[in-house]
């Protein structure tokens, strides 16, 4: 396999209070929300440089909700609900035994009030707390008895749509973790959840402080990393990855840091055609998991 080389893009060629919780309005807008000290359904000492106290979440639209509703580990507030969609939100509490959750009436425009402009949250929102903060020894204490695993390692992605849809694409496609930096990464946030249709429930969102110290353990524990690079030689079908994978990912335009390049294993690139220049990275992100998933699933059977 090709080893390090110059990194810049995923293509073929290169690229880029407190507020009254009775009251919808007093909740405006969708402000990033930080996480507590204690980590996924366990006390200990957290993996994040940063500590993350516990401040006002709203999540919104139908599975975001719904999906937290489900997740033993999500601690609800509070759920306003139009008249619409309140039969659907008992009948979820009730399946996950959340009776204790009060359930407030809102109209379409509370809730536009209450949400940022232009949002699409289909008749329902949530007060919640964010979730523990799993680190990245736990992931591992739980992947240790794993021969395949597949995680994805994003260097500054910034925008909490790409975010949301790259943990959307890593549900899908069976990968274990998101791990980013807690500097330069988006926090728990509405936007983020949205995107994520559920996803944040299922998928470990992990804030890992120094990427790069957090490479050195990944590879300590025998996963193979491999940068999405435009101008790596071989791309990553072509690379026939096996085993436990870490699939790392820059930013648009910039890539990878050049620090973070170094310390992966391989470089690989996605085929393209000369048409365009390079793919969004929640898309190229969809791609690369896709193809490690058909190639697991073709090994399996």
């Amino acid at each position: 396999m090709s080893r390090r080389n110059k990194n810049r893009s995923f293509s073929r060629d290169h690229g880029g209070g407190q507020a009254d919780a009775s009251n919808p309005a007093a909740f405006s807008g969708d402000e990033p929300a930080r996480r507590e000290p204690a980590r996924r359904g366990r006390q200990g000492r957290r993996d994040s440089s940063i500590a993350r106290e516990t401040t006002r979440l709203i999540l919104f639209g139908r599975h975001p909700v719904l999906m937290a509703i489900a997740n033993p580990q999500r601690t609800i507030h509070r759920i306003w609900a139009t008249e619409n969609t309140r039969d659907e939100i008992l009948g979820a509490l009730a399946d996950a035994d959340r009776n204790d959750v009060q359930v407030d009436s809102a109209g379409r425009t509370d809730l536009d009030d209450m949400l940022p402009p232009g949002t699409v949250h289909q008749g329902m929102a949530m007060h919640c707390a964010p979730l523990p903060q799993m680190s990245v020894e736990e992931l591992l204490e739980e992947q240790q008895d794993s021969e395949q695993a597949t995680i994805l390692i994003l260097d500054q992605v910034t925008d909490p749509h790409n975010v949301g849809a790259i943990l959307r694409s890593a549900a899908a496609f069976g990968a274990c973790a998101v791990i980013v930096p807690d500097r330069h990464a988006p926090p728990e946030t509405g936007v983020l959840a949205k995107s994520a249709s559920g996803a944040l429930e299922t998928v470990p969102y992990i804030h890992a402080g120094n990427l790069n110290r957090t490479l050195d353990v990944l590879k300590a524990a025998n996963f193979w990393l491999a940068a999405m690079d435009g101008e790596a030689d071989q791309t990553l079908a072509e690379a026939k990855l096996k085993g436990r994978i870490g699939i790392v990912m820059g930013s648009e335009g910039d890539g990878l840091r050049r620090l973070t390049r170094e310390n992966c294993d391989f470089l690989v690139k996605l085929p393209m055609t000369d048409r365009i220049e390079s793919l969004n990275v929640s898309n190229a992100a969809a791609v690369a998991l896709y193809e490690l998933f058909r190639s697991k699933t073709e090994t399996a059977n």
